[in-house]
This record gives structure tokens, sequence and C-alpha cells, in this order.
């Protein structure tokens, strides 16, 4: 038998009508809470899409600002660069000769971009041997070493100065002598300035641990370009101390006491931690880089200056074309292959 329950003690289960009631007066209770958390919710989600807004604009000005003053598009600038570097670096560490094929990229559409703004100013450029000429001084560069590449480098100019003068021949237009001697020197200083000073960086990739020169010389010229460029915007707002006015307005001495700075610092690190060679080699080697770089900078500036153009073309968006990036490189590349020879014998074996 089942005990009956003590009248002091409350029953565990209470009438239907009174659970009915306990919940109704729950549910606007629950009601009103949810109501409360999706509202806060709305407001927050309103909030941070108001900073984010307020955030991306404030980033656009800043871009539009430094864009009026560099002439670049900030963030498309830093990802082609980034992705660029990505490409150099893993090819020289993992698989050098894959290096080679990328300047010989480098190397085609420099030529290309060059010779048809030499073109659009009057000039006679022919494509077919420059570009045949050039692979001839990048592959010898590579493949056959310092002293073959000489022979190599007097058939390329044979090459397109023989093409030059029997195209012009042939063309039979009563071109004045001056002008077909000019196309003549137009046409080796597109194959020096292009194809040969390219080819000093595969003859340095060649050499016995030549890759990591050639990654040390590339990662100075961009740091000493950053250094520039973060110096200039900082301290030389307005353009206070000009370096070059009538040949380009934009670089200051400001900005090239950063790229002084920058580039002894990494010279220093790179020789010590990268290439084995005394750190006052590194003072030397970021010295030289910078000024042969500097050189190549203010010296592309004034051929685009006499052309009459702002970039070489707009093949790499926040860049310009191929050869605004290897303006301050390809001159490098010669003096990085110079200081290989003098410096690498300094270093522990």
């Amino acid at each position: 038998m089942t005990d009956a329950p003590d009248a002091d003690e409350p029953s565990s289960a209470a009438p239907p009508s009174r659970r009915r009631g306990d919940a109704a007066r729950r549910a606007p209770a629950t009601g009103e809470t949810a109501a409360a958390i999706e509202s806060q919710l709305r407001a927050m989600r309103t909030d941070a899409e108001h900073h984010i807004a307020q955030a991306r604009a404030e980033f656009d000005q800043a871009n539009e600002r430094i864009k009026q003053r560099t002439g670049r598009d900030l963030i498309l600038a830093i990802l082609i660069g980034v992705a660029i570097g990505v490409v150099v670096v893993a090819s020289l560490i993992f698989v050098k000769w894959l290096f080679a094929f990328f300047a010989l990229g480098a190397m085609v559409l420099g030529v290309l971009e060059f010779s048809r703004a030499l073109q659009v100013s009057g000039r006679r450029v022919d494509l077919v041997p420059q570009l045949a000429a050039g692979v001839l001084l990048l592959a010898s560069g590579y493949l056959t070493g310092l002293w073959m590449h000489w022979v190599a480098t007097l058939v390329a100019v044979a090459l397109v100065v023989v093409w030059r003068l029997v195209a012009q021949l042939h063309a039979g237009d009563g071109r004045a002598h001056n002008e077909v001697f000019a196309d003549v020197l137009v046409a080796v200083f597109v194959q020096l300035y292009v194809p040969f000073l390219t080819s000093m960086a595969l003859i340095l990739l060649a050499e016995d641990g030549g890759e990591w020169w050639v990654l040390a010389f590339l990662v100075l010229a961009v740091v000493a370009d950053t250094g520039a460029y973060v110096s200039g915007l900082t301290f030389g707002r307005g353009g206070r101390h000009p370096m070059a006015p009538r040949i380009s307005p934009k670089k200051t001495w400001e900005g090239f006491a950063g790229a002084f700075v920058a580039a002894l610092a990494a010279g220093v690190l790179l020789a010590v931690f990268m290439l084995g060679v005394p750190w006052w080699a590194g003072l030397i080697f970021g010295a030289v880089v910078l000024a042969t770089a500097t050189v190549g900078d203010l010296g592309e500036s004034m051929l685009k200056r006499d052309l009459g153009i702002k970039d070489m073309s707009s093949w790499l968006p926040g860049h310009g074309g191929v050869l605004d990036r290897l303006d301050s490189i390809l001159p490098s590349a010669t003096a990085a292959l110079a200081l290989y020879y003098v410096l690498s014998p300094l270093g522990v074996s």
C-alpha cells in the first residue's frame, strides 16, 4: 500500500491550471529578454560596421595622400612587390636556375617596354634582334662564365647594329644620316642597358654561392629604396632639399639619408649572417650598392624625362613598368659581381 503524503509536504506536481498560469507569466519575460539581446547585437553590429567604415575611409585618405605625393598606389605596390619578392626569394633559395628564367622574363619585358617608348619618340628599334641578342647574353652569362660572355656581348652588339643598317637600306625612305646614326646608337644602348646588365646577375648567380650574393644585393636595393621612401615621406615633405630637381623633383636628400642608413645597416647584417664576410665588408657592400642604385634610379628618371613619359609602362600596377622597378637593380648587379670577386675571398671557408 502506498503511503499518503503528509499534509505539511508540498505536492511535487502542481495542478495543470497552475502550471499553465506560470508558463503564461514566464513567456512575456523570455520574449522580452530575447528581444533585448537581439537589439543589443544589432547595436553592436552597427557600431562595428561604423568603426570599420571609418577606419577604411581614414586608410583610403592616407593612401590617397601618399599616392599624390609619390604617384604610387600603395596597396597595389605592396601586394605586387610581395608577390614578386616571394617568387625571387624562393627561386634563389631552392632552385636557383629558376631565377635565370625569371631574369629572362624580366629582360624580355624590359626590352619590349623600352623599345616601345623609344619608338613612340621617333626612334627605330628592331625587336627581333634585340630579343635574340638578349637571350644570347643571358644564356652565355649563366652557362659560359665571364670571359666568354665578352665575346657574346660583341656578337650581340654586332647583331643589333647590322640588323638596323640592313633594315634601313631596305626601307629606302631617305632617312637622314644623323637619324640613322642615332637609331644605331639607341640599338646598342638598349642592348647594353637591359640584357647586358641583367646578364651580370646571372654571371654572379652561376658562381659558387653566388645565389646568396644575388639575394643580398636585391635585398639591399629594396631596403635602400624603402628607407628613402619612408625617410622622404617623413622628413622631406614638400621637397625641402631636392636631390636632382631637374631630373626627379620628388627625390630629396632626406630620402637619400634614410636610404644610406638603411643600406649600411642591411649591408652589415647581410655580410655577417648571409655572406659570411667581415662586418666592415658589409659597409662597403651597402655603400657601393646604394651608390649604383641611386645612379640607376636617377638615370632612368632622366631617360623618362627625355622621352616625355612618367612611367616606362603600366604593366605593374602601383609600380609603373618593369624597368621602373629594375632601374636601381640593373646597375647594382654589375657592382655586386665586382664586389663578389673582391670580398668573397675574405669569407670563412
